[in-house]
């Protein structure tokens, strides 16, 4: 028999634990102007308890081809990526974003 999940108590295989945690994330992305002119796109309100922010920061600059950290709980991304973030933000499952 395989691994039971710790937080639902079904088998790894079948555990729905990750999908409901992104349904369940409040994620907010807007852009800001920082120095010399730069802009910078920044996503926050995802709880890090639930979800890997570094996993998912590597998933948006892959996919918006620019550079990007984590800082502080919040994903910042180098540049005007506001489309492309929610387009790959739903992709992976995510529902509840605003700008």
């Amino acid at each position: 028999m395989g691994e039971i999940c710790s937080v639902c108590g079904l088998p790894k295989e079948i555990c729905a634990c990750e999908d409901i945690a992104r349904e369940q994330q409040d994620i907010r992305i807007a852009t800001a102007r920082r120095r010399y002119g730069k802009m910078v796109t920044t996503i926050s309100g995802i709880d890090p308890s639930d979800i890997d922010l570094e996993d998912l920061a590597r998933f948006l600059k892959n996919r918006c081809a620019a550079g990007g950290t984590v800082k502080d709980g919040v994903i910042e991304l180098q540049g005007d990526h506001k489309k492309k973030a929610i387009a790959s933000l739903k992709e992976k499952g995510y529902t509840n974003i605003s700008e």
